[in-house]
């Protein structure tokens, strides 16, 4: 099963940083009995590893080798590899740019690396042959991409970005079949690539017949994009780690001390925070 991590964007809210946003300290991990700091998009490696995926693979821009060098070729059990998406151009061009080494009849897993959210294991639950969405319920959807759904979780439609969007459940991570996903390849070719956004070519895919399902199972989400962003994932994590039933990532703590908070708070420029409802 492969993993895709589309992580070229420019991370313009969060900015000015040193470093990638996929690599921004959120939270500490203890390996080898040792803490350590651990970068927001760890969270979505676990949980793409956790879902079944051996090996994922990271849609970089040119000016991202920071990734390159933290991650090397390995993350736990899974191999990693690295794609260039030349010049930011959204998310189909970003997660399409790993189609070469996608065959149709493995299976692929997508999440956003700059998110944390629960439960870990929430991969699991959707199915690997047809094309379905991971939702979580959030305070805000019209900042997201909001999925409404029939009473049998069939997709109906997704709204991007709308300002009254009728669903507060949104879309963080997405499985399917390899076919599906060149078939949605080609069809973003036929739409002369016009589509930015996933959500809108999925509608397109929608109407010309396809099916996809939308599956209520994640329970928190949080978009670490912004500086209240990044402060509620850190309680979100505190209040996983008290919690002895939690799932939380292996050794993952919160931590009011950890690297690079104080110079996000001094630095950033975005504060619109999206985040779940607990």
């Amino acid at each position: 099963m492969w993993g895709i991590v589309p992580a070229a964007g420019r991370g313009s809210r969060i900015q000015p940083l040193a470093f990638s946003k996929e690599l921004l300290p959120v939270g500490s991990r203890t390996l080898d009995a040792r803490q350590r700091p651990c970068a927001v998009s760890e969270y979505l490696l676990e949980r793409l590893v956790r879902g079944g995926a051996d090996k994922i693979c990271f849609v970089i821009s040119p000016g991202k080798s920071d990734i390159i060098e933290y991650y090397g070729a390995r993350f736990e059990s899974s191999a990693l590899v690295y794609v260039v998406q030349p010049e930011p151009a959204g998310l189909c061009d970003a997660i399409f740019r790993a189609g070469p080494l996608i065959a149709e009849h493995e299976v692929v897993t997508i999440g956003l690396p700059d998110t944390v959210w629960f439960p870990a294991d929430a991969l699991e639950t959707l199915p690997e042959d047809v094309l379905s969405f991971l939702l979580f319920p959030v305070e805000d959807p019209q900042f997201f991409d909001a999925v409404l759904t029939d009473s049998e979780q069939r997709v109906e439609e997704i709204r991007v970005k709308q300002p009254q969007p009728g669903s507060h459940w949104i879309w963080g991570a997405i499985k399917m079949p390899g076919t599906i996903f060149h078939a949605l390849h080609r069809l973003w070719l036929e739409r002369e690539r016009g589509d930015e956004y996933l959500g809108t070519l999925v509608n397109a895919w929608l109407r010309g017949g396809g099916q996809a399902l939308g599956i209520r199972a994640g329970t928190s989400y949080v978009d670490v994009g912004t500086v209240h962003g990044y402060r509620m994932a850190m309680r979100l994590l505190s209040a996983a780690s008290a919690d002895h039933g939690s799932d939380a990532p292996p050794g993952a703590t919160a931590s009011a001390g950890a690297p690079g908070h104080d110079a996000l708070d001094r630095s950033a420029r975005a504060t619109d925070g999206r985040t779940a409802q607990p």
